[in-house]
């Protein structure tokens, strides 16, 4: 059976805040006060991932939702 290709949204500024803000009350986080790059973080760690956002140089992560905003380098 064929696998349905899943289209990745990347977003930025405005729309990307309000991503994550959606995304950690689903995942049941609590980011009132945060910064993004802090709520991207716990985000990150709650869904069992490196907390990397905007602190590499160089990702070779090419499913990542935030790699827009980030900075990092795709390899």
């Amino acid at each position: 059976m064929a696998q349905k290709s899943r289209k990745m949204k990347l977003l930025k500024g405005s729309p990307l805040s309000a991503y994550a803000r959606k995304k950690a009350r689903d995942l049941g986080l609590d980011g009132k006060g945060m910064k993004l790059a802090e709520l991207v973080w716990m985000i990150q760690e709650k869904e069992g991932h490196r907390s990397c956002f905007k602190r590499e140089k160089i990702c070779s992560r090419n499913d990542c939702c935030w790699q827009l905003s980030c900075g990092a380098k795709m390899e």
